[in-house]
């Protein structure tokens, strides 16, 4: 199969979907362009501060691609490229594009609140909590994965001791990002220059930044970006949307819509074979079943529950007109599933005769390794390639570690701080625990403990967390749509599937950690952490889902 044959069917089926079904779904359920959204009913300067769609289309972009859409296909490329491509396509349109575009659509009718608020309103208290502690749980999940593929990303010292100056360049760049976000978020803010200058500053500074990164690189062993990660997550988990969270994210979607672009050019001049089966059967080589690991490790390419978070966690707080609603949730959704597809492509190229080339062998490397190739052939210099292509896979990795440390942090929050508004009695210590600064740190220190396992030992788990968030958030919402009488029947057999496929991993997980411990290969330090998150996500899914699914088949009052 051709590479290129595979990205024009992809490119045309995305495309035929935001036109035909997206814009089906905005009609179905409302639109109100007059209408006040939450932004601009309750701008607050921290969290609720209306943007331009340009600013919240990059926030949301950014976040929830992440590393998901690279990692996922070309790990679930073991069953072949053609199951992939079909569950990246089909998940992606009626799934994971109807869950961002519902999350989104009912926080901005809802006043901007989470996914939670959400449950509590229309499903109730008890099942509020229960999803917040799942959020939380998988929080912490996401922050370890991506944190330690960040920290891999940055390593300038290798193991043994050799140089890698593409990681080392990356490094730099990253920081300089960080630092230019902050200037360029006053800057907005302060002198709110048009979209046009907004964005020829941004591209400048992006210039200024990849270029004394290709020339200063910063040299780290892993350990220590690990610890810096954590640092700056902290930061950014604290800091007001419109300082760092809005600006960086600006920054990195031009940078990470170029990288798309130019895998594009690459795919279409080059036209590249692809060298893995179109199929292996339903037992991968290592054993892995295409049912559900499939779905659970393509992950963020099709459908992912994190979306739900940032849709209704930061981007609803920032879209200041309703109509901004489809293109950036839907159309974002879409622009994930192209990357994941590109990244299928890339797998398929690199591979020869079934092994990838010595040294590479992480996603990331992968990726930027056969996108790197592709250029070259239009006579760019592949190290530069290399280069760049890495610090954007880093670049969408950090920025779902910003948005994510956010909502993990608010979830924990949320647990404590509804009694003590209502005046019950709460929780001894609750006010301690509902502290920003102690939330942010027992999120980040259980995911520091399951990041230095590594995220192929987390991927698995993070991925059943992960598409099991959809489903809850599919049910929430489905819910909502019935109790405002509007039509949600597109909802129901996404999250029913999603239920099945979520449930099935986390009791395969739980069964081969529990087969470890009678072989006795069972490594606490190693696998206690998992095996005790595997069953506390399991049974807080559960009772989410059996209350959802009580209230959505209730007769009408």
């Amino acid at each position: 199969m051709n590479g290129l044959v595979l990205l024009v069917i992809a490119a045309v089926a995305l495309s035929l979907a935001y036109v035909l079904y997206g814009r089906y779904l905005a009609k179905k359920w409302g639109i109100d362009p007059k209408r006040k959204t939450p932004a601009v009913e309750f701008e607050d300067g921290v969290d609720y501060v209306p943007a331009k769609p340009s600013v919240v289309f990059g926030h949301e972009f950014a976040s929830i691609a992440g590393a998901g859409p690279i990692n996922g296909p070309i790990q679930a490329a073991m069953f072949g490229w053609l199951p992939v491509l079909l569950w990246i396509l089909i998940g992606g349109v009626f799934i994971g594009a109807v869950q961002d575009f519902a999350a989104i659509y009912a926080s901005v009718k809802n006043k901007g609140k989470t996914i939670g608020y959400i449950i509590e309103s229309y499903i109730g208290k008890t099942g509020k909590r229960l999803f917040l502690a799942f959020v939380w749980l998988f929080s912490i999940l996401v922050v370890a994965a991506f944190a330690d593929i960040v920290a891999g990303t940055f390593m300038g010292i290798a193991a043994n001791g050799a140089r890698i100056d593409a990681n080392a360049s990356v490094a730099t760049t990253s920081i300089l990002f960080i630092a230019a976000a902050v200037g360029l978020g006053f800057f907005i803010r302060k002198a709110q220059p048009s979209g046009l200058i907004s964005g020829i500053v941004a591209v400048i500074v992006l210039i200024v930044c990849i270029a004394l990164g290709l020339f200063f690189p910063v040299y780290a062993g892993k350990t220590l970006w690990l610890y810096l990660v954590f640092a700056y997550i902290f930061i950014a988990s604290i800091t007001p949307v419109w300082a760092l969270l809005q600006p960086r994210d600006y920054l990195n979607a031009f940078l990470l819509v170029a990288m798309i672009v130019a895998a594009f050019i690459g795919v279409v001049f080059t036209a590249p074979a692809i060298n893995i089966p179109a199929f292996t059967g339903f037992v991968a080589p290592n054993g892995s079943l295409l049912f559900p690991i499939l779905f659970v490790t393509v992950a963020c390419g099709a459908v992912s529950g994190f979306h739900s978070l940032v849709a209704s966690g930061t981007a609803s707080k920032q879209i200041s007109n309703e109509t901004h609603m489809l293109p950036i949730s839907f159309g974002a959704m879409l622009v994930e599933c192209l990357l994941a597809v590109l990244a299928l492509i890339t797998v398929g190229a690199l591979t020869v005769g079934g092994k990838l080339p010595e040294g590479i062998s992480t996603p990331p490397q992968i990726f930027a390794a056969a996108v790197a190739g592709f250029l070259t052939q239009l006579g760019l210099p592949e190290n530069v390639i290399f280069t760049l292509i890495t610090l954007s896979v880093s670049a969408f990795a950090l920025t779902s570690l910003d948005s994510v440390a956010r909502v993990g942090r608010l979830a924990f929050q949320e647990l404590f701080t509804e009694d003590l508004a209502s005046g019950k009695k709460p929780v001894p210590a609750a006010a301690f625990l509902a502290n920003k600064y102690v939330a942010t740190v027992a999120t980040l220190i259980l995911g520091y403990l399951l990041a230095i396992l590594g995220y192929q030992n987390i991927w698995p788990l993070f991925g059943s967390a992960n598409q099991l968030l959809a489903a809850l958030a599919l049910i929430s919402c489905a819910v909502f749509l019935k109790k405002t009488n509007r039509k949600g029947w597109m909802l129901y057999a996404p999250m029913f599937f999603m239920l099945a496929v979520t449930f099935t991993a986390l009791i395969f997980t739980i069964v081969q950690l529990g087969g470890l411990i009678s072989g006795g290969a069972f490594v606490i330090g190693k696998h206690a952490l998992q095996l005790i998150f595997a069953i506390l996500l399991l049974a807080l899914g559960v009772m989410v889902a059996v209350q959802g699914v009580q209230k959505l088949t209730e007769k009408k009052a």
